[in-house]
């Protein structure tokens, strides 16, 4: 066995690079970071061969004065903390001062940079983390940083590195990522295919800065802008706020799937669950959330130096943060509806104004189109005829109890819009329900309904379908959860922690419907299941469960296996393809939806319903062309 001997200094310095540079994309990650951290309100990146020939990023922050470059490329050196009290409050994207110096040791580094104050630039050239050269040079105030050639000194870390185009497509995320936080800040990126090459550029990426909205559609697509809602949720002393998608406008990957802390990207367990449990009742399973949000935090309410990617984050009180989102996004989700306008302005006023003081929003304000959402009205238990019954009885219902009638007075809307009386008193009714009422029935499938906007489609089957759903988790919550005793007890054996758990959230289980105890050292007994439950994997789901309490301090393995029963129940119950309804069957349905949440979306994560104004139908025949 070999003697304890001290590493030389070059060797320390690459295996704790290794910690900092993994390939090209964490260069440019490190380098935009300090460029924010400078004040930076334009950033240039260009890049050779997917980054391994060049990364060169110029921005034009606040600069490094001429005596600070050699010591910027010594380990430990920074200029954002100096002592450990200044880890508990944080507030710059680097502390460590840790990457120039990373860098240099496995690459050839070139620093040149001016202040405000400086009548020219100075620059200093690292090679195999030394400094061979240095001196005068003219440069506007800010910092530009060239890194050539990376692992030109580690040959056998350069062989795990992907092809180029795996490179620059890392390199082009990076970037897109960290756009989006810093939405003030104008970013460019050109990537050169081979080293030297002349106009050979491998998608081109400019953001300028200002208009949030035009940065979401650059970054992820003009549907996301389309097909989302912006949030704004606060309480104590956290905050969340940003743009979460429709749930039926999710994708396969997690590759959309943006969260910040405190201006921070971060990946983290504990919010990504939260997230997915708020997602859980409105979206296909093995579908992912799109999504950009911000979450405010204290300093000392998260510690950021966990991991030196900073990619991880720990929260002081995680359960409350958890908690706190996932009751924000519910929140939100759940109040998805037909409002007064299907097609109403949602102003982004209060975006501009409240994200500013963190530089995250910062230009000017924009309206666009997105549907807005009323609030919740509870509505009566009971099937599509108990619905068609009770509307039929209401004298504000256009068809009450007389179809021909309903479907006379509604004709009268296929007018030109003229402003007349006629009209206008449609759309006062018409503002009263924002579906309008149904004329018509296509196929036996679809729901043909007209509002003073122009032609609402409902799906029939999903609308329905969800209608029922909710009305049967009103009712549960109501009365209670329906328990089974189990007539031969179901005993397994589990880690001592778990059945730690059992004894520890033993009145929450209860109160869920599930009846466990704990029997010995490492073994529980479960003696009740929700009467819905019965033929399930009993084990397997208690098992889930106690694991998601373990990681995350709180878990939805049972409401969602409840959850998804109550689904299958309400779709079996709802009304079905090519069944022939009513003008006043398809009016009370339409009631229905107005007052339910999740109305939009079916249990499936499918639309129910879609707006076609009246200006789109005349572009479709060419109407004033």
């Amino acid at each position: 066995m070999s003697r304890v001997k001290r590493l030389s200094a070059f060797v320390a310095d690459q295996i704790a690079a290794g910690e900092v540079v993994e390939r090209p994309a964490s260069i440019v990650k490190e380098l935009l970071e300090n460029s924010l951290d400078a004040g930076a309100k334009k950033i240039e990146v260009r890049t050779e061969v997917g980054g391994v020939g060049l990364v060169c990023v110029r921005d034009s922050g606040k600069g490094i004065h001429a005596d600070d470059l050699p010591l910027a490329l010594e380990r430990h050196a920074t200029s954002k903390i100096s002592s450990t009290d200044d880890l508990i409050g944080i507030e710059s994207l680097g502390f460590r001062g840790e990457a120039l110096a990373s860098m240099a040791s496995v690459a050839r580094v070139k620093i040149a940079s001016a202040t405000s104050v400086d009548d020219g630039g100075w620059f200093v050239e690292s090679f195999s983390g030394k400094i061979q050269n240095s001196g005068p040079t003219a440069h506007p105030q800010g910092t530009t940083v060239e890194v050539r050639d990376l692992f030109y000194n580690t040959p056998a870390r350069r062989k795990f590195l992907k092809a180029e185009r795996t490179e620059a497509s890392q390199i082009d995320q990076i970037l897109r990522r960290l756009s989006l936080a810093h939405m003030h800040v104008g970013f460019s990126l050109s990537q050169a295919r081979t080293t030297g090459s002349s106009g050979r550029v491998n998608r081109p990426l400019m953001l300028v800065s200002g208009d949030p909205l035009d940065r979401l559609s650059r970054v992820l697509s003009p549907d996301f802008v389309e097909n989302s809602i912006y949030i704004d949720e606060s309480n104590l002393n956290l905050r969340l706020y940003g743009w979460v998608g429709l749930p039926h406008h999710n994708r396969r990957q997690m590759d959309q799937q943006f969260f910040y802390v405190n201006g921070r990207a971060i990946r983290d367990k504990l919010v990504g669950h939260a997230i997915r449990q708020a997602y859980s009742d409105v979206m296909f399973h093995g579908r992912h959330a799109v999504y950009v949000l911000y979450l405010q935090v204290p300093c000392d309410g998260v510690d950021v130096n966990v991991h030196p990617t900073k990619h991880e984050v720990r929260f002081r009180d995680a359960r409350q943060v958890h908690d706190f989102i996932f009751s924000g996004l519910n929140r939100a989700l759940r109040s998805l509806r037909p409002s007064e306008k299907l097609d109403g302005e949602f102003t982004l006023d209060p975006v501009a104004s409240t994200a500013n003081s963190l530089g995250v929003f910062a230009g000017p304000s924009r309206q666009t189109h997105f549907p807005r959402f009323m609030p919740s009205n509870d509505h009566p238990p009971g099937g599509l005829a108990q619905l068609a019954r009770e509307y039929e009885q209401r004298s504000d219902g256009p068809g009450a109890g007389n179809d021909d009638l309903a479907a006379e007075r509604h004709g009268q809307w296929s007018q030109e819009r003229s402003g007349s009386s006629d009209f206008q008193s449609d759309q006062t009714e018409s503002d009263e329900h924002p579906l309008g009422y149904a004329i018509a029935q296509l196929h036996g499938v679809y729901i043909l309904a007209q509002n003073n906007q122009g032609l609402v489609v409902v799906d029939a089957h999903a609308a329905h379908e969800r209608v029922v759903y909710e009305q049967m988790k009103k009712a549960q919550a109501r009365d209670g959860i329906a328990r089974q005793r189990l007539l031969v007890p179901l005993t397994f054996n589990v880690s001592e922690h778990e059945a730690n758990l059992v004894e520890d959230y033993r009145e929450q289980l209860d109160a869920s419907g599930l009846l466990v105890e704990r029997m010995g050292q490492v073994s529980v007994v479960v003696r009740e299941v929700p009467v819905l439950l019965a033929k399930a994997d009993i084990q397997r789901m208690v098992q889930d469960l106690l694991a998601e309490l373990m990681e995350f301090g709180t878990s939805d393995t049972l409401s969602r296996s409840n959850f998804d029963v109550l689904a299958t129940l309400a779709c079996r119950g709802s009304v079905r393809a090519n069944r022939q309804l009513t003008i006043t069957e398809m009016n009370a349905l339409l009631r229905s939806m107005e007052k339910t949440e999740n109305a939009g979306i079916c249990n499936h994560g499918r639309p129910t319903f879609v707006q076609r104004s009246m200006s789109e139908l005349d572009r479709l025949f060419l109407r004033g062309q």
